[in-house]
């Protein structure tokens, strides 16, 4: 078994995937941030799309459901709250939920925090996760609907994940991440990442996919506990010390 996933931007700092089912041909697209887009890509790659998978209910991430939808004949699965964006998902999944897109299985993890019924979709097998706006190269989503608690705990699960898994997340956001990261941790192996980081960026190049090691080495918001005596929080649960660095960032300017 074995994936192939093509990744391009789209909007103004999103990023497309399509994932390819090496075995059968078939392809999904992860979340549908950008129809047009989407569909040239498809168009270019002679791919089939047989699935859309929505991580969440926002317009940047299943706002293009429709059309994609109308122009490939693709199943819409994704968590139940993608019926705010007007219309339900063919299938609902959550948590504990797995996905077949030919011979590759997907997990669905439970990742609420950024909005209440986020999910994750992770492929075993190539250690391949896709994890929309939960975890972010050096960064994490902010917390427009779940609690400091259930984005920490989200956070742990994929943590948790074998430590050479890709991580592909939705936006490059990564050199304004590794700016605060370095205004709040020391750690000798961030600053050589936000060095390489900021390189890349000048050369126009992208920073995502990352790895969940190199994401538990140096973002500070996997890193939180480690932090709290530096944040004045000596003591404070592990969420605690999650909540400082979240709302640290929420409050950044440089």
């Amino acid at each position: 078994m074995s994936i192939t996933v093509h990744q391009f931007p789209c909007l103004s700092d999103n990023y497309g995937f399509l994932v390819r089912d090496d075995a059968t041909g078939l392809a999904a697209c992860i979340d549908t941030p950008d129809a047009g887009a989407i569909l040239r890509e498809l168009d270019a790659l002679g791919w089939k799309l047989a699935l859309i998978l929505n991580t969440h209910w926002h317009p940047d991430h299943a706002g293009g459901n429709a059309q994609v939808k109308a122009a490939t004949g693709a199943v819409v699965v994704g968590p139940k709250e993608v019926e705010r964006i007007g219309q339900a998902p063919d299938r609902e999944v959550s948590g504990g939920d797995q996905v077949t897109l030919g011979q590759t299985l997907l997990d669905v993890i439970e990742s609420g925090g950024h909005t209440l019924g986020h999910i994750a979709y992770f492929d075993a097998a190539d250690r391949a996760a896709f994890v929309g706006d939960t975890l972010f190269a050096l960064g994490c989503g902010r917390l427009f609907e779940g609690t400091p608690q259930q984005m920490w705990d989200s956070l742990q699960r994929l943590a948790a994940l074998p430590d050479e898994t890709k991580v592909y997340c939705a936006h490059e956001y990564t050199a304004s991440n590794a700016r605060f990261a370095l205004s709040v941790d020391d750690e000798p192996a961030l600053k050589a990442r936000a060095e390489a980081i900021f390189a890349a960026r000048e050369r126009g190049e992208w920073t995502v996919p990352t790895t969940i090691g190199l994401e538990k080495a140096t973002n500070p918001f996997l890193r939180a506990p480690q932090l709290a005596g530096r944040l004045g929080l000596a003591g404070a649960q592990d969420y605690e010390a999650f909540a400082a660095v979240r709302t640290a960032k929420d409050n950044f300017k440089g």
